[in-house]
């Protein structure tokens, strides 16, 4: 067991044994966000023959030539091709033939030219600039060649993946599993949805935000309600979620005072500790461990903490999980708009919004930076680390940040 280790040890440590889920084949209609488990090389061109971009009129390039205003050229119209049918005919010295967007372009035929920019009767069709050979013609394999690197495996499906698998005819593409989240607040204080506040008590907010986090990632949500600041109540409800689920996240009970009993739940259940507190503010509170080869993320029970550490440190083990090539969280300069007048004697996150209007990135802050200030998360898409060590920092300072992004 690590006793507060950096985020970034923290990190590395659960993206070392974690590993992803199962496969599936899913019909590719329900796969959207889904990941292949996978990679695809592409097995037919696309698109699978030379065809027009627009409606027009598909003839030969050197027909053209010399055609201007002050001296068209005039075709012979030969057919009509609709995107759905096949040339009947190869065009010769001075013929055309109408086509219409996706049409195949017949033997023959090297350039298309766009219906406005022509004049045309049943019969013929008259130019007024000339063509180059291939101009206007989408060529057999532009958009992907038989036998390219369509994706590699971990890519999250998204709608450019979801045509092109359709592109190649892949109708249940293999993917992992959708993996199933579990989550468990504890806490003697929390009260039910749709109760009224006893004094002392307060609702459970951290369920409803983690179900957020989770289904945003792509995995699926499984809420199992709170339980009472007690060992045994705790560990028998994660060994119900650990039957169930591929991973389980905790909210509450995991510094160090008296009633603080989800690491010894962790134990309890026979879970190896990898971390437990980390150098990060807010979030440093948090336990991880793994038990049969099953995450369990323990976070603060501090609503603001718990996001800031899911992001930090979880996000990336659980993209893993979920079999994501593209665990690791991409940081990048960014500059913070006004002066944050806190010391920062641990790794502090600073979350906000972003700002692009001067052409590069900057951090505009939230209202509230504190540990259970919940709201000021609400709508923040960036975040920026403060070193360990730093005084307060000044507006136009660069920091490392990174999207709030799943």
């Amino acid at each position: 067991m690590n006793d507060k280790v950096t985020y970034r040890e923290a990190r590395s440590a659960l993206l070392e044994v974690v590993r992803p889920v199962g496969t599936e084949r899913v019909p590719l209609a329900a796969c959207a966000d889904r990941v292949l488990a996978r990679e695809l090389v592409a097995t037919s061109d696309v698109p699978p023959f030379d065809r027009s971009p627009f409606d027009g009129y598909v003839l030969r390039a050197a027909d053209s030539l010399g055609a201007s205003k002050e001296n068209p050229v005039t075709l012979r119209s030969m057919e009509e091709i609709p995107a759905s049918c096949v040339p009947k005919h190869t065009l010769g010295a001075g013929q055309a033939s109408k086509i219409l967007t996706g049409a195949p372009i017949p033997l023959g035929g090297d350039a298309v030219i766009p219906f406005e920019r022509t004049e045309f009767t049943a019969s013929t069709v008259t130019l007024f600039k000339a063509l180059r050979p291939g101009e206007n013609i989408v060529r057999k394999g532009e958009d992907i060649r038989q036998g390219a690197l369509l994706s590699p495996c971990g890519q999250r499906i998204d709608a450019g993946l979801m045509g092109s698998l359709a592109g190649q005819n892949i109708a249940e593409p293999l993917v992992y599993r959708r993996v199933r989240i579990g989550i468990l607040s504890t806490g003697s204080e929390l009260i039910e949805l749709g109760h009224d506040l006893p004094l002392g008590k307060i609702h459970d907010t951290n369920r409803y935000s983690m179900a957020a986090l989770v289904g945003g990632l792509g995995a699926e949500p499984v809420l199992y309600g709170s339980v009472p600041d007690n060992v045994e109540a705790i560990a028998n409800a994660m060994e119900c979620a650990l039957s169930e689920c591929d991973a389980l996240i905790t909210t509450g009970g995991v510094s160090v005072g008296d009633y603080d009993l989800t690491p010894q739940a962790m134990k309890q259940i026979g879970a190896e500790i990898l971390v437990h507190g980390v150098d990060l503010k807010p979030g440093m509170a948090c336990c991880y461990a793994m038990r049969d080869g099953k995450l369990l993320c323990g976070l603060s029970g501090n609503p603001a903490s718990s996001i800031t550490n899911f992001y930090v440190v979880a996000l990336p083990a659980l993209r893993r999980l979920c079999g994501r090539r593209d665990c690791e969280t991409r940081e990048f300069p960014v500059t913070l708009t006004e002066r944050f007048g806190k010391p920062s004697p641990a790794n502090r996150l600073l979350r906000g919004y972003s700002d692009f209007s001067s052409g590069t990135i900057k951090l505009r802050l939230s209202s509230g930076q504190g540990n259970v200030m919940i709201s000021s998360l609400i709508a923040c898409d960036l975040a920026a680390i403060v070193p360990a060590g730093s005084g307060p920092i000044e507006a136009g300072s660069i920091l490392q940040g990174f999207f709030l992004d799943l």
